[in-house]
């Protein structure tokens, strides 16, 4: 009998265990697609460091359909459940480091001893939004903060003001948006130019209740429960100004982990994400990808859009191991 992992949900994985599908992390896409695998009855397991994705960035969510508002924390125990429904292994506290092809399958290696195989695998890490990586930012995380203006902007209808940083597409765009919602918007960039494209300036400096902060950056964010006040620095005069908003709209990017895909022989866009067509192939047969890691629909990341993506990816997956009869279903036959 193999090496059983012990650490967290790692119960009945062995090392050097066979699946016919391994799923590397574990927010909306990769659980869509580990519902989606498990039910064409593949061994499926998902690993990853921890559930949830980015749905750990935010309190609420309202634009999943037909659940209405509910809490991140609770969808992502959906997600979970429905996986593990239909017998998906779901393995957290593992940080996958290599995935290489042995032997004609696929050999993936991580932290605390983590080494299985694998027919297929999904890739689903998703992308880090920037951080400002400032006083009161990771306290009010949730509760003021949020990183999303399209996700969780109606979440502040009726509110007297709110704060947007950046100066990119995603920034000007939220900023619009949300000057549909709040009294004002501040829009705070480092710069007195703007990345985005012209469309959206023109836009921006046209509505009414946006005010442009330029030249300035966010030192401190401040409040008791939820956000109160964003202090901002004028970075030419050195004035310390601080703005009362009920929010800040942190919208400066994201990282991929371009440098992993590299390693791995995954081809990236110029922007450092997993290339995949309109079926979440990459590069490397046998391995798709789903979800913020991918090339695909870029500008409109949502919980939706991810599970859609993991679902494609997941039978993908199924017709690659069904073509290369890699795949023989056991179905367990009911008695009387």
């Amino acid at each position: 009998m193999g090496l059983r992992l012990r650490m967290g949900k790692r119960e009945g994985v062995a090392r050097g265990e066979t699946f016919d599908v391994v799923i590397v992390g574990a927010g909306p896409a990769g659980l869509s697609a580990a519902m989606y695998s498990a039910r064409f009855l593949l061994k499926t397991l998902v690993v990853s460091q921890d559930v949830g994705g980015q749905l750990n960035l935010t309190n609420l969510v309202e634009d999943y359909p037909g659940l209405g508002r509910i809490s991140a924390s609770d969808l992502v125990a959906r997600f979970k459940s429905h996986a593990e429904e239909f017998k998906a292994k779901v393995l957290t506290g593992v940080r996958v480091s290599d995935i290489r092809r042995e032997d004609g399958i696929f050999r993936i290696t991580g932290s605390q001893g983590f080494d299985v195989k694998a027919k297929a695998v999904i890739i689903a890490v998703g992308s880090e939004r920037r951080k400002l990586r400032v006083p009161g930012e990771e306290e009010f995380q949730g509760r003021g903060v949020s990183y999303c203006s399209i996700c969780d902007g109606p979440l502040f209808k009726g509110r007297k003001s709110v704060a947007v940083v950046g100066g990119g597409d995603s920034a000007l765009e939220g900023a619009l948006l949300l000057s549909g919602y709040v009294g004002k918007v501040y829009l705070i960039h480092r710069r007195d130019k703007f990345r985005a494209k012209p469309y959206y300036v023109e836009q921006v400096r046209a509505r009414s209740n946006i005010e442009l902060v330029l030249n300035s950056v966010v030192e401190r964010i401040e409040g008791s429960e939820t956000v109160e006040r964003v202090i901002v620095r004028n970075k030419i005069t050195g004035e310390r100004i601080p703005l009362s908003v009920d929010g800040i709209f942190i919208e400066i990017g994201f990282e991929p982990m371009r440098e992993w895909f590299e390693k791995l022989g995954l081809e990236v866009d110029e922007r450092g994400y997993i290339k995949v067509d309109e079926w979440m192939r990459t590069n490397i047969e046998g391995i798709f990808a789903a979800g913020d890691c991918t090339s695909a629909w870029i500008g409109f990341r949502q919980v939706v859009t991810a599970a859609a993506m993991g679902a494609v990816a997941a039978y993908s997956a199924y017709n690659y191991l069904s073509e290369k009869g890699l795949y023989q279903p056991k179905v367990e036959l009911l008695t009387r």
